[in-house]
């Protein structure tokens, strides 16, 4: 193929996320690089999710769409240091092609120049043998080949380049001295790598080839080590530019990324005090999603997939639930969950449901979709012939989520778990407090956008008034005789807001316990449980 022109891209874009899914695990089994957490295939792939979602409701005839798609999707769901440099590496690319109806091998070559260029400028200190390095080498490789045959199609262009990527990958191991100690290539060029190849094998119509069997995981030579949290954010309207943002938090840790387009500002960072971090951040904008994981709770989770942790047997049942909001990760997680990442706005797919359920030891899973978005997704992997046998609990909400989690013992059978693990769900009320995202009647409310809402149960039951105020008139209106009452805070809510409304819940309400947590997911103020 000489040239490509917009629907040609986005179709290259929308198979090179296919692509790199295949490749997923096998990244991750690679990542020991800036932390052995084991995830970076994962973000990288969840990042080109997103630039799918973008290109979805793009106009594909339009080259300015879908490189805006390309970019500002990346920019959304970047996860993790990979994936918010891949984004970069996108935004640069996408900078070039935008202006052009179509590309050829030299705007190709640009294009691949500019995002490595953009990579490198998002990192405060460049690492080489990274993904940077990768992403750099290949485009030099793209470039000399240009010099040598001016006349090259896109096809060769980029079939050339990947061979230049690939020697580069490999060197990567000479450079780190960590790749080294491993024996393995850096999994954030490998990631790069898998995303250009799916791009040329949907030029050239090569089918998807089966996901690779993973032998061994690099993460199992660091086995001991204590790591921090990797905390991330995406702020929007912010007052303070990305590279003024970046000045004021660098101090909170390293691996140190802020980067900002379209009027947002995203950022990621290695730290030990993720609170404060999110705190002090959202001075600066209105927080619309934040991520704190524990990379030694990663580490060792990757470790039990690999064999490596110890353990003294193999539980009868386990269980695998899909949460947002890092508080409510934790508590999960305590209760001896995996956890899947995802929930309202970010379902997971069915593979993602079986990736996580073939991570854990036991044969029989049980599996709680907290979602009705999500429930289908559950049980589809529940239908499907694996080693595991998945075994659905229909929760619909968080709280029906903790409430069945707080029942599970890894060592009693399915038979004895699923009907408590129920009956668990069942004796929780959850109350969701968010922001109507549009002008609607619902349930005969007449609702404005921006207007704090209630959800009782995931049925919309209140309009109007403060989020504190929500909060306390749903408690009074569905209290019978419950005991304690859980309140998480979501990133917008400030410390002086929770104690207020802890206060009232206290005043109106004083036979109830209350306990306030941080970490409930970025799309709610609060998100409340009686039990």
């Amino acid at each position: 193929m000489d040239k490509l022109n917009s629907e040609t891209l986005a179709k290259c874009f929308l198979y090179a996320t296919d692509w790199l899914g295949v490749y997923k695990e096998e990244t991750n089994a690679l990542n020991v690089y800036p932390v052995p957490d084991g995830d970076t295939g994962t973000n990288m792939h969840l990042t080109m999710q997103s630039v799918r979602r973008e290109l979805d409701v793009a106009n594909h005839t339009n080259m300015a769409e879908v490189a805006r798609a390309i970019s500002y999707g990346s920019l959304l769901g970047a996860r993790g240091n990979s994936g918010v440099i891949l984004s970069q590496l996108l935004k640069g690319f996408a900078e070039v092609i935008r202006d052009h109806t179509e590309i050829s091998a030299l705007t190709l070559t640009e294009a691949l120049e500019r995002g490595a260029k953009a990579g490198y400028d998002a990192v405060k200190k460049p690492v080489e043998g990274t993904i940077l390095t990768v992403a750099r080498e290949t485009a030099i490789a793209a470039r000399a080949l240009l010099t040598k045959t001016a006349d090259l199609s896109v096809t060769e262009l980029l079939a050339g380049a990947l061979e230049g990527g690939k020697i580069s990958l490999e060197h990567t191991k000479e450079l780190l001295p960590v790749l080294k100690q491993a024996n393995v290539v850096d999994s954030g060029g490998a990631g790069y790598l898998h995303v250009l190849t799916g791009v040329y094998a949907s030029i050239v119509g090569l089918e998807l080839p089966p996901a690779p069997v993973i032998e061994s995981y690099a993460q199992d030579q660091f086995e001991n080590e204590e790591f921090g949290y990797c905390t991330e954010f995406l702020l929007e309207n912010a007052i303070k530019s990305a590279a003024e943002i970046r000045e004021i938090v660098q101090e909170f840790g390293d691996s140190l990324l802020v980067v900002g387009a379209e009027g947002f500002v995203k950022g990621h960072i290695h730290t030990d005090n993720p609170d404060a971090l999110l705190a002090t951040v959202a001075r600066y904008g209105k927080m619309v999603r934040s991520k704190i994981e524990d990379m030694s709770e990663q580490h060792t989770e990757i470790l039990a997939m690999a064999g490596a942790a110890s353990k003294s047997e193999t539980p009868t049942t386990g269980a695998v639930a899909v949460v947002s909001g890092y508080g409510l990760v934790k508590v999960f997680r305590s209760l001896g969950v995996r956890i899947i990442s995802g929930g309202q706005t970010q379902n997971p797919s069915v593979q993602d449901i079986l990736d996580a359920a073939r991570s854990v030891e036991s044969e029989d899973v049980i599996v709680l979709p907290n979602n009705k978005n999500v429930l289908m997704a559950a049980q589809k992997a529940a239908e499907l012939e694996t080693e595991k046998r998945l075994h659905v609990i229909p929760t619909r909400t968080l709280g029906q989520g903790l409430g069945a989690s707080f029942r599970f013992h890894k060592e009693n059978t399915v038979e004895e778990l699923l009907p408590e693990m129920t009956e668990g769900s069942a004796r929780v009320l959850t109350f969701e407090i968010t922001k109507a995202s549009r002008t609607a009647t619902i349930d005969g409310l007449e609702i404005k956008e921006g207007e704090v809402i209630g959800l009782r149960d995931d049925v919309l039951v209140y309009n109007g008034g403060t989020s504190e105020q929500a909060v306390l008139e749903m408690l009074k209106g569905s209290y019978t005789m419950q005991e304690i009452v859980t309140v998480f805070t979501g990133p917008n809510v400030t410390p002086e807001l929770a104690e207020t409304l802890v206060s009232s819940i206290n005043e109106h309400l004083p036979q109830l316990g209350v306990e306030v947590m941080t970490g409930g997911p970025d799309l709610y103020d609060y998100l409340v449980t009686l039990e």
